[in-house]
């Protein structure tokens, strides 16, 4: 899916996308209450599912909205 997206297909695509902002927002909300304790494994764990949801983010952002070549 590379641009050609199709009008259900983008709906889908919205919702994935919103569903996984919102789970973005909650893990920066839950990193920031855990920042002042001592857990660091836990710590470590929800950044780096933070970091997975962005990718993922980027990947149905760029399919909505590809690139255009000038």
């Amino acid at each position: 899916m590379t641009g050609n997206v199709t009008a259900p297909d983008e709906v889908a695509l919205r919702a994935k996308l919103a569903e996984l902002t919102q789970e973005h927002r909650d893990l920066d909300a839950a990193i920031q209450a855990l920042s002042g304790t001592h857990d660091m494994v836990q710590l470590s764990r929800l950044k780096k599912r933070k970091l997975q949801l962005k990718d993922q983010i980027a990947k149905i952002h760029n399919q909505l909205l590809p690139d255009i070549i000038a």
